[in-house]
């Protein structure tokens, strides 16, 4: 393993060109003439010398706002709340923001926790609170004033510029590979799910405690991971990657020390809510407990495919719809696989030929807890979004994902009008196809990182950079000497491994 220091995020070279370094790229760019040429004008240029204004990284910023604002139209017919003949499921608009303005009693001029039990991690229940309750007043007095709409597009302002903020981090943690930064900005799911609910709080939070763990600031990386953790609770994974990795590389004083201040941040936003108001602080723990299995998910395959749904007595369930009837048992099986994927991901991390990268064991984890997760809401997809950036910015099989993802929100809104007009919209084989080529597709990636952390030199981060970008104290370090030997008695007898030279990656 390479111990040259890397110059990591700061790292100025020539960027990355996926016309040239990506395969599928460059098969399409064969439309267009081909891929781009040495002589050709390349919108970014090393230091020092002139610039166009519209440089890669503009370009991308400029791209995520219009995804952004296509976004915004998409969900417009649903803005005035005025919900007829179903209208939030045949025009595909409907969104969270702006029902539970009314549902979590903010309409009322109730505060999250102290007057009204709210069913998301406290953070995500004060952003509410901090964005609702001043349109409450100002409809208060203004009763013309259509607080809804207000709420929402407030909403849609804050979180869209957290999706550029999140991109803005992406495109500064690959300032050699900028064009990465488009699969975030241009992904259809982006499009169809941004404000769907509240979950780019927690994304762009996330990003930003990457972004400073890449700095090498391990506090502040722990402290942003914990308040992302307080909004959605799966940045928290993220500390165990950070862990596994920093075991191997020798630099758990950094890692304990992000692993610490998460806990204390995450501690501190929960404190005010659980002490004063326990049973409304609760109710996100309980519906999690309580919940069978919803739409969408592998256990709501299953139910499917085993055909036996309809039965009174045991013996007449399916082992599917044992376990909908039975929710301690699902529950505690889908922690348990969960579980076991995350010691799988931690024995690929401490056995694989080189130490794998931050991002590639944390889009595996992320992955895997909503691949075995009883709950995968529709916009659940874009917390795969920044990982998949990071740990494979590769087109072939992102697009591949995106069509899956894009086949299941028209069949989720097709069963989600189904249900509500009591009249099928199309056979349920439909909807459960598509929940099956979901599912299929996130693990096609999770295989192909795993095979890419197996062969580093077909890793395509790894051919622009010596290590990993994202490792902060990581990044550059050898494995420490007790793995070596580990792995030296390990490997005896067995030939030596060619050495990893940095090759172009392929795409797949």
């Amino acid at each position: 393993m390479s111990t040259k220091p890397t110059r990591g995020i700061d790292d100025a070279g020539a960027p990355d060109h996926p016309s040239r370094s990506d395969d599928f790229v460059r098969g399409v760019s064969g439309v267009i003439g081909g891929p781009l040429g040495d002589h050709a004008v390349a919108l970014d240029r090393p230091a020092g010398l002139q610039r166009r204004f519209w440089t890669a990284t503009r370009i991308v910023l400029a791209l995520v706002c219009l995804t952004l604002a296509l976004h915004w139209v998409q969900k417009s017919p649903c803005q005035d709340g005025a919900w007829q003949n179903n209208v939030q499921y045949t025009r595909f608009c409907y969104t969270d923001v702006l029902a539970l303005y009314y549902a979590e009693g903010l309409n009322e001029g109730k505060v999250p926790y102290r007057d009204h039990p709210v069913e998301y991690p406290v953070l995500t229940g004060y952003f509410m609170g901090a964005l609702g309750l001043p349109v409450h007043a100002l409809g208060t007095d203004d009763p013309s004033l259509n607080q809804g709409q207000w709420f929402y597009n407030l909403n849609a302002l804050v979180l869209g510029a957290l999706a550029v903020a999140t991109v803005a981090v992406l495109l500064a943690l690959r300032r050699r590979r900028p064009w990465d930064a488009a699969l975030f900005a241009l992904a259809p799911a982006l499009l169809l799910t941004a404000t769907v609910n509240w979950d780019l709080l927690a994304i762009g939070l996330a990003a930003f405690g990457l972004f400073a763990w890449a700095r090498r600031r391990p506090l502040v990386a722990g402290l942003l991971l914990g308040l992302a953790g307080a909004a959605k609770m799966w940045p928290l994974f993220i500390l165990g990657p950070i862990l596994v990795l920093a075991l191997r590389a020798g630099r758990m004083r950094a890692a304990l020390t992000a692993v610490g201040a998460a806990v204390v941040s995450l501690v501190l936003v929960n404190l005010h809510a659980a002490v004063n108001y326990r049973e409304n602080w609760d109710r996100f723990f309980e519906l999690n407990t309580e919940r069978p299995i919803d739409w969408g998910t592998l256990w709501y395959i299953g139910r499917y495919l085993d055909g036996k749904t309809g039965g009174t007595a045991p013996g007449d369930l399916g082992p599917f719809e044992w376990l909908n009837a039975n929710i301690t048992a699902l529950n505690n099986l889908s922690y348990a696989l969960f579980g076991l994927a995350c010691l799988g991901v931690a024995a690929l991390a401490l056995r694989a030929p080189r130490r794998p990268r931050l991002a590639q064991l944390a889009f595996l984890v992320v992955a895997a807890f909503l691949i075995f997760s009883k709950v995968w809401s529709q916009q659940f997809v874009l917390w795969l979004l920044p990982l998949v950036v990071l740990a494979r910015p590769k087109w072939g099989a992102f697009l591949a994902w995106q069509v899956a993802e894009i086949c299941y929100f028209a069949a989720f809104y097709g069963e989600l009008l189904g249900a509500a007009t009591s009249r099928p919209v199309f056979p349920e084989g439909v909807f459960v196809l598509a929940a099956t080529l979901r599912l299929g597709t996130v693990v096609v990636l999770c295989v192909l990182v795993v095979r890419e952390i197996l062969h580093p030199e077909d890793d395509a981060v790894r051919a622009t950079y010596d290590d990993d970008p994202d490792g902060g104290v990581l990044d550059g370090a050898p494995d420490v000497g007790w793995l070596r030997r580990w792995r030296d008695r390990a490997t005896a007898g067995e030939p030596a491994p060619a050495p990893v030279t940095a090759q172009p990656a392929q795409s797949r």
